[in-house]
């Protein structure tokens, strides 16, 4: 297990691609840790109908302190490794993730 998160800022710099690793149908939503350079993130949410993915992004936006719509999944609709952009400056989620993962 990793405790470092490979983040990736966008070439403006007004966002970050964030990789992550979903644990869909959990007990609780949230950040669980670190994964292969990947953040873990639990949510409720069985993996049908994109009903996680759409969890996911709410549960990134409340981790980051974003409205829903700073959230947009990029790749991985269909696999537990995702990536999702997240409209937010690289220093303040690299400071958010820091906080997380302490």
């Amino acid at each position: 297990m990793t405790t470092r998160v490979r983040l990736e800022p966008t070439p403006d710099g007004r966002a970050c691609i964030v990789p992550v690793r979903a644990q869909p149908g959990a007990r609780r939503s949230g950040a669980s840790g670190a994964w292969n350079g990947m953040l873990k993130v639990a949510v409720t949410a069985p993996p049908e109908d994109g009903r996680a993915n759409a969890d996911l992004a709410r549960a990134l936006a409340q981790i980051f302190g974003l409205r829903a719509s700073a959230v947009r999944l990029v790749s991985g609709a269909r696999s537990r490794e995702k990536r999702f952009r997240i409209e937010a400056s690289f220093s303040s989620v690299s400071a958010r993730l820091a906080e997380i993962l302490g």
